[in-house]
């Protein structure tokens, strides 16, 4: 379930609420007992980190390449061919 952030419009007071996607938006609040609270708009907390997505992160077996330092993708061979037919891929 998401969180929401809200703040009061009488008392200033501000708040995190853990609610589904599908419920009323908050209204009385904790601080003044007044029905002054106002949704936030916030970004998500949400954040990739790190060297790069891997091939195998979600296979049992094999061992883990880092897709993003050598540069191609898992198909291509190593080279922009990938047909098999040139120097390169004999």
């Amino acid at each position: 379930m998401p969180f929401y952030e809200y703040r009061c419009g009488s008392c200033g007071h501000e708040f995190e609420a853990m609610q589904k996607m599908n419920d009323d938006p908050l209204t009385h609040c904790p601080g003044c007992a007044e029905d002054e609270l106002v949704k936030l708009i916030s970004a998500a907390g949400f954040r990739l980190k790190g060297g790069g997505w891997y091939e195998t992160d979600f296979k049992k077996n094999g061992s883990k390449k880092n897709v993003a330092e050598t540069g191609s993708s898992p198909s291509s061979g190593g080279h922009s061919c990938g047909t098999g037919t040139c120097s390169s891929c004999s």
